[in-house]
């Protein structure tokens, strides 16, 4: 690691929390961006305590808001003078939209949502997303250098009932990137995707699907720190001309060295057609 300069959105918990500590234990500095008080609190004490206090900032926004995505553009410059990586691991998750989603006998319809939801969900997961790479690329730019990550979801939880706008906003997202890498080829900046590739144990994550889970009665689920080998790998120079691809936690080796972890999971982000089938058309 070199010092870069690295902004983690959703980073006060879950999986952007595990992050976030990852990089600055290896020596980057990071503005740990999220929207909860309390857990801003809880990870700059845990950062002091662990020596990290110079390293790690963290800051309450709301990154719906474009005034809030410059508020913290600017902090991570007043404070470090640089940016070189963005981590757009911010969102809201089933649980925010189907609190009892584990509970219902009868499973739930889109068009039981409210508009408030879908709109959180789309801003957060998305539009924030957007926002932030919109103010950060072109400051990577002109370093010559640069790391966009997003934290999409693997397609079958982005296209099964009852992802609703959750899906909808990862799509958008995942689109995204193969946009951005295409624009910011050559640039010396890439655009990668890196999901846990499964649920997540993470406070996001509906209890009781966590819980069973961990029984074996669900697949199993990501721990958070299984996101840090291929991050640590993603943002080194190592992967400098990695551009436009997907990782997942869940089937990267973290005992194989990690470009042939990398090679062995790589998948190019956006997506396909399906193969032509005139079978449902009368």
């Amino acid at each position: 690691m070199s010092g870069h300069v690295a902004i983690v959105t959703g980073g006060l918990s879950g999986l952007g929390r595990a992050m976030a500590l990852a990089l600055a234990r290896q020596g980057e500095r990071v503005l740990a961006a999220g929207h909860i008080e309390a857990d801003a609190a809880r990870l700059g004490a845990e950062a002091r305590e662990a020596g990290l206090g110079a390293l790690l900032l963290p800051l309450v926004a709301d990154l719906r808001r474009p005034a809030d995505c410059d508020r913290v553009i600017a902090a991570a410059l007043a404070r470090f003078g640089q940016l070189h990586i963005l981590l757009n691991s911010a969102g809201l998750t089933f649980t925010y939209i189907w609190p009892e989603l584990y509970r219902r006998a009868v499973k739930p319809k889109f068009w039981e949502l409210g508009d408030e939801i879908v709109q959180t969900v789309m801003d957060t997961n998305y539009v924030a997303a957007d926002q932030m790479a919109r103010r950060a690329a072109p400051l990577m730019v002109k370093e010559g250098w640069g790391r966009i990550i997003n934290v999409t979801t693997k397609l079958d939880t982005m296209n099964r009932p009852t992802s609703g706008p959750y899906g909808a906003s990862k799509a958008a997202l995942e689109m995204a990137t193969e946009i951005w890498a295409q624009e910011l080829a050559g640039t010396g900046v890439t655009v990668n995707v890196l999901n846990p590739g499964a649920g997540a144990h993470t406070p996001g994550m509906a209890v009781e699907a966590s819980a069973a889970s961990r029984a074996g009665t669900l697949p199993r689920f990501v721990e958070p720190d299984e996101m840090v080998p291929p991050l640590l790998w993603l943002v080194s120079s190592v992967a400098d001309a990695v551009n436009g691809y997907r990782f997942d936690a869940l089937t990267w080796d973290a005992s194989l060295p990690p470009a042939d972890a990398a090679r062995r999971v790589a998948r190019r982000a956006g997506f396909e057609l399906h193969p032509l089938d005139p079978a449902g058309i009368p």
